[in-house]
C-alpha cells in the first residue's frame, strides 16, 4: 500500500511516498525505515526500489524528497546542502511517530549511495533511530575532496570568488551533477563504468524521472568539501549496524567509504559485499537489490 504524505519542515513542506505492508489493516504495531536517498535522486527512483521491497517483507518504509529538490518546497531550487539533508531525515522521524500504527520505538534508518553518509551524520545524534542500513554509502565530503585537481582550499577559494559574482549579477549558478547524455561524457573523456552506468539509470528511461533536474546549485559545493559524514561516528552512533557492498569497487568511493565505515562502528552487526554488482547496479537491478533487501529485512526484523 502506497500513502503520498506531506512532511511539515518548518516554513516548507517535504513531499513524501509512505509504503506499508499490505499486512497494515492488522492490529500490530509496524517496524518503519526512513530511507535517505542518492544525490540528485528523488522519491520515485531508488528509494521506490528499496521501500517498496521493505514493505513487501512486512516493514513500513517512508522516502521523501529533501528540500529544495524534487516536488518538496524549498528555496532556492537544487541545493544541496548535507546538513540540510540531515534534517530531512529527522523531520521525517517526526511525521512517523505521528502516523497510527507505527511503533515510535522500532525506526531505523536505510541510506544509500551519499544518502548514507547522511543517514550515518543523523543517526550520531539523533538516536530516535534505532537502527542503521546503508547500501553503497558515501561520504560526500570525503568524495568532493578527492574532485578537486588543485586541492579543496584552492576549490573554496575559485567558490568563493563565483559567490561574489553571483550576488552582483543575482544570479546563482548550477552545475551537472553528470553529463546529460553518453555523447557528452565521451567528448568529456569520461568512459569509465560507473560513469556510464549512472547516466545510463539517471539520464534514460530506465531510471529517469523528470522531478530530477540533474542539476545541483554551485553553493552547495563549498558545504560538501567541508562536511565529514562519519565525524565521531565510534563515539556517538551506538545503533546497530548494516552496511552492503557493491563487490565490484569501481571509482565511486563506495567501497572504501563502507568499509571504513564499519570499522568506526561500535555496534557492527552485518558486512555483506554483493559480488558481481556495481554501484549504480544497487540502485534498480533486481538480482541485486532483491538480496541486498533480504539482508535488510532479516537485519532490520533482529534490531528494531
Amino acid at each position: 500500500m502506497l500513502q503520498h504524505i506531506t512532511i511539515p519542515r518548518g516554513p516548507i513542506e517535504l513531499a513524501a511516498d509512505l509504503y506499508l505492508p499490505d499486512s497494515a489493516d492488522s492490529i500490530a504495531p509496524l517496524r518503519a525505515v526512513v530511507l535517505s536517498t542518492p544525490g540528485s535522486s528523488v522519491k520515485e527512483q531508488i528509494g521506490a526500489n528499496y521501500a517498496s521491497r521493505l514493505a513487501a517483507h512486512g516493514i513500513a518504509a517512508l522516502v521523501f524528497d529533501p528540500a529544495h529538490q524534487g516536488r518538496s518546497g524549498g528555496e532556492p531550487r537544487d541545493l544541496e546542502d548535507p546538513y540540510r539533508r540531515g534534517e530531512d531525515i529527522s523531520y521525517a522521524l517526526d511525521a512517523l511517530t505521528t502516523i497510527p500504527r507505527i511503533d515510535p520505538q522500532r525506526i531505523g534508518v536505510l541510506g544509500i549511495c551519499a544518502g548514507g553518509g547522511y543517514a550515518v551524520h543523523t543517526a550520531r545524534t539523533d538516536h530516535r533511530i534505532k537502527a542503521v542500513g546503508t547500501v553503497v554509502a558515501g561520504d560526500m565530503g570525503t568524495s568532493f575532496r578527492s574532485f578537486q585537481s588543485d586541492g579543496p582550499a584552492a576549490a573554496l577559494d575559485a567558490l568563493a570568488d563565483a559567490r561574489i559574482e553571483e550576488a552582483r549579477s543575482g544570479e546563482m549558478a548550477r552545475v551537472n551533477w553528470l553529463p546529460d547524455t553518453l555523447e557528452d561524457a565521451a567528448a568529456a573523456g569520461m568512459t569509465d563504468i560507473d560513469t556510464t552506468q549512472a547516466i545510463t539509470y539517471y539520464r534514460t528511461e530506465r531510471g529517469g524521472h523528470e522531478s530530477s533536474t540533474n542539476r545541483r546549485l554551485s553553493r552547495s559545493d563549498s558545504l560538501l568539501l567541508g562536511y565529514d559524514a562519519f565525524h565521531l561516528v565510534d563515539q556517538l552512533m551506538t545503533q546497530p549496524l548494516q552496511v552492503i557492498l557493491a563487490g565490484r569497487i569501481g571509482n565511486t568511493g563506495q567501497y572504501e567509504a563502507g568499509m571504513k565505515l564499519w570499522k568506526l562502528a561500535p555496534n557492527p552487526v552485518d558486512l555483506m559485499v554483493i559480488e558481481g554488482a556495481g554501484h549504480y547496479e544497487m540502485y534498480d537491478e533486481p538480482e541485486y537489490v532483491d538480496a541486498a533487501v533480504e539482508r535488510l529485512a532479516d537485519f532490520y526484523v533482529n534490531n528494531l
